[in-house]
């Protein structure tokens, strides 16, 4: 394994672990705070920017190598996007994408 990518995953969990860590590091005068402002709103968002740059970044290669998984993969995301923004629950829409991946993928194969 070259040094570059032993660099840039430990960049990566550092910056991720960062990221989890200091919010709830912060007193409890600057949690309260947090609750309403526009930084509040950012740390939420993460969980599911975090699972959708995951799906690009692991999907397109196999996407590239074989075109039937672009229809699953878009179907996972379509429907991780939607649960996430009825619910809000990070758990509940990335369990339901990957459910829906598996599915079309599998419908698609016993199509074809």
């Amino acid at each position: 394994m070259s040094t570059d990518v032993i660099l840039v995953c430990l960049l990566v969990g550092t910056v991720n672990y960062l990221f989890r860590y200091l919010p709830l590091r912060l007193d409890s005068r600057q949690k309260s705070a947090l609750k309403s402002g526009p930084l509040s709103r950012v740390l939420d968002s993460i969980g599911i920017a975090s699972i959708c740059a995951l799906l690009v970044v692991s999907g397109t290669p196999e996407i590239l190598r074989d075109q039937q998984k672009l229809l699953p993969s878009l179907a996972g995301f379509a429907l991780l996007a939607l649960i996430f923004w009825r619910t809000k629950s990070i758990v509940i829409a990335t369990l339901t994408g990957a459910v829906a991946y598996g599915l079309v993928f599998k419908l698609m194969l016993m199509a074809g």
